[in-house]
């Protein structure tokens, strides 16, 4: 397989550290909103490139965390923490604004059909990682302690080392750190990122909170909340060692997020923090950026209310690369959820033909493993899905191919393959074939409409009638 990695900003063959054995860290979502379809499509690249990995034969051990404390309203130390300004605004907890958006984050997820992560870690459970990560830190001198907070010496960690994922040039990173923010007079360049906040200040009524070993004059005990930097550089360690093979995130991140990230990871460790970058590109919506405030941020719940199945937003974002941006509009999601009701009602006509269990063809299976080895192109693989709908071949191998391919897509082809087909429609449809032989075509069509008043429709072929779902995917508006 071949990756394009953002460290080289070139494709590269993938090899792990480990033979066919791979760790690969997503950033998960700040659990204090329902999260947009723009994150979900984030999330969805993830999953293909877990499945593609696992379809070609590699052992992933994956983990996507919820920060549910530390990230500040900007990403770049500035402003109130996300979760206490959600859980003052619903009148709840940060624990509770916490469960409640995870439970419908992972709503979403699995209605989208996302494999979950080997381990899902929330950062509020991970706080002695991160205390351990920041007092090495500060034990090597590449992190101080200001009366304000903790933060991490970029110039003691190497300007070159620092910008090597974002190849920003100094003077600029310098000119546009901490804008907005208010001085911290300790502070000694900019460009330093807060490792540990303490409750004074800006943050003095902060709603969570931890006892610590650092120190501050204006704070007793060291209390404060981790930086939302260090959370997840603490909880990959933990769960997947020092040296990552993948971590996966939006291009938002790169210069800072990630590249803060690559700083302290390797600045604990001495050792390189992550081989495989890999960033997906943005969610546009009419052409223009997704924004919750200008009412663009659409959620999955309100799709649905929409009647369009989270399956066809699935395979809206199946056909774009995840380093190319989308355009989002009712009009194409609406063509994506016909297209896969359309794939859905001929993989029910082959499997239906199916008289015995077949094999994939090997000619498409190398086309379908060609494209996803090529830097994870779905696209392309999705091509090959619709070839073997039209390749002539025994309905059988056909069909094995389609649930092949699906291990990757996640289309649940088989499930609506399999849609069952009443007794009573079974019986129309004998009737139905009865009175034409008779050549009584008026009350063979009014059983026609019948069917379909049914949700099925029929397909006349030179092998017999066949009845099939009319739109797949509404079995489960009716079903709930």
């Amino acid at each position: 397989m071949n990756l394009y990695n953002t460290l080289t900003r070139t494709l590269e063959p993938f090899t792990p550290l480990k033979d066919h054995i791979v760790t690969l860290y997503q950033c998960g979502p700040t659990v204090y909103w329902t999260q947009h379809i723009g994150n979900m499509r984030a999330m969805v690249m993830g999953d293909l490139v877990i499945r593609s990995l696992r379809y070609l034969g590699y052992e992933v051990t994956s983990v996507r965390n919820y920060t549910d404390v530390g990230h500040l309203t900007s990403d770049a130390d500035t402003g109130e923490d996300k979760m206490s300004k959600g859980a003052k605004k619903e009148g709840l907890t940060p624990d509770e604004i916490a469960d409640k958006y995870i439970a419908q984050f992972e709503h979403d997820v699995s209605a989208l059909n996302c494999i979950p992560p080997t381990v899902s870690p929330r950062a509020t459970h991970h706080i002695p990682e991160m205390i351990a990560v920041v007092s090495a830190l500060l034990k090597k001198g590449i992190a101080y302690e200001t009366d304000s907070a903790v933060y991490f010496s970029v110039e003691r960690f190497g300007w070159d080392r620092y910008t090597k994922l974002s190849r920003q040039k100094k003077q600029d990173l310098v000119a546009g750190a901490g804008k907005g923010d208010v001085q911290d007079q300790g502070k000694r360049n900019q460009a330093d990122f807060a490792l540990w906040f303490f409750r004074t200040g800006a943050h003095a009524q902060a709603m969570q909170y931890w006892p610590s070993p650092f120190h501050s004059s204006a704070v007793p005990h060291g209390e404060g909340f981790p930086g939302w930097h260090i959370e997840c550089s603490a909880m990959s360690m933990k769960y997947l060692g020092e040296t990552l093979d993948v971590h996966m995130g939006g291009v938002e991140h790169i210069s800072i997020h990630h590249s803060n990230e690559i700083a302290q990871s390797e600045a604990t460790t001495g050792k390189p923090f992550v081989r495989y970058w890999l960033h997906n590109e943005h969610l546009l919506v009419n052409g223009e950026k997704m924004a919750k405030s200008q009412g663009t941020g659409l959620s999955l719940e309100a799709l649905i209310k929409r009647h369009f199945h989270p399956l066809s937003l699935r395979y809206f974002f199946l056909q774009a690369h995840y380093r190319s941006q989308q355009n989002f509009t009712y009009e194409s999601l609406g063509a994506s959820q016909q297209a896969l009701n359309n794939l859905l009602q001929e993989a029910f006509i082959i499997r239906v033909r199916s008289t015995q269990k077949g094999k994939p063809l090997s000619a498409l299976v190398k086309r379908f493993k060609a494209a996803i080895e090529d830097d994870n192109n779905v696209p392309q693989a999705l091509a090959t899905v619709w070839e073997t709908i039209n390749i002539t071949a025994s309905p059988e191998d056909r069909y094995a191919t389609l649930l092949n391919f699906d291990q990757v897509l996640g289309l649940d082809i088989e499930k609506y393959a399999t849609i069952p087909v009443p007794e009573n429609i079974q019986s129309l449809l004998e009737t139905r074939n009865d009175l034409r032989s008779k050549k009584a075509y008026d009350e063979a069509d009014a059983l026609r409409e019948r069917i379909e008043k049914e949700g099925f429709v029929l397909d006349d072929t030179p092998e017999g009638a066949i009845v099939k779902p009319k739109d797949p995917l509404a079995f489960d508006f009716k079903t709930g």
